[in-house]
């Protein structure tokens, strides 16, 4: 629990974007010395990823690029969350959409927020398993290509910036931390 004293409080908001997948706006907020001010905040729906897992230690990644920063990377298949869907139906349609596979089972891995002091952006990932394909991408727009990547060389991939998206990062580090690799805790062999 946290000291009361510290907790920021609220009073109102106003808009000035909104749509349908963002929300931006100000927020009228005292700060624990008693200033107020109007705070930027930005609102995104809910996000997933997937963690495809093969039985063979590895992951399926999709090798994309993303515009705003102008960069390429591997990230996990996913997306945003749609009105009224859990989200783990969301994964599992983001992958099937994205990847052409389906994951005969489903187990929610980890949930967190990117920017919390900035904005509202949840995003869960989820851990698929017996992977089954069921045809091609129907989104092709996703990504230049998709491939099986083995889960020992994640970390190499992270440090070397081929990894860098909070999604992808948050889920592969999450996973790995909890040993599902070949080496047992995760991480390539490290010179034990």
């Amino acid at each position: 629990m946290g000291d009361e004293t510290s907790r920021w409080r609220t009073f109102g908001e106003r808009t000035i974007y909104d749509s349908p997948w963002v929300w931006l706006g100000q927020v009228d907020v005292e700060l624990p010395g008693g200033e107020r001010i109007w705070h930027h905040v930005v609102r995104l729906n809910q996000a997933v990823g997937m963690a495809l897992l093969d039985g063979h230690d590895r992951v399926l990644l999709l090798w994309r690029h993303r515009f705003i920063p102008d960069r390429w990377g591997w990230e996990l298949p996913g997306g945003m969350v749609d009105d009224g869907e859990e989200p783990a139906d969301a994964a599992r349609r983001e992958l099937e959409e994205e990847t052409g596979y389906r994951a005969g089972r489903v187990e929610h891995l980890v949930t967190f927020q990117p920017l919390a002091g900035l904005a509202d952006s949840e995003r869960a990932v989820f851990t698929g398993r017996d992977p089954e394909r069921v045809g091609e991408p129907t989104d092709t727009s996703e990504s230049a290509r998709i491939e099986w990547v083995p889960l020992a060389s994640v970390p190499g991939l992270i440090a070397s910036g081929q990894i860098w998206t909070g999604g992808s990062l948050v889920g592969l580090l999450y996973l790995l931390g909890q040993g599902t690799s070949p080496a047992g805790d995760g991480w390539p062999d490290r010179g034990r």
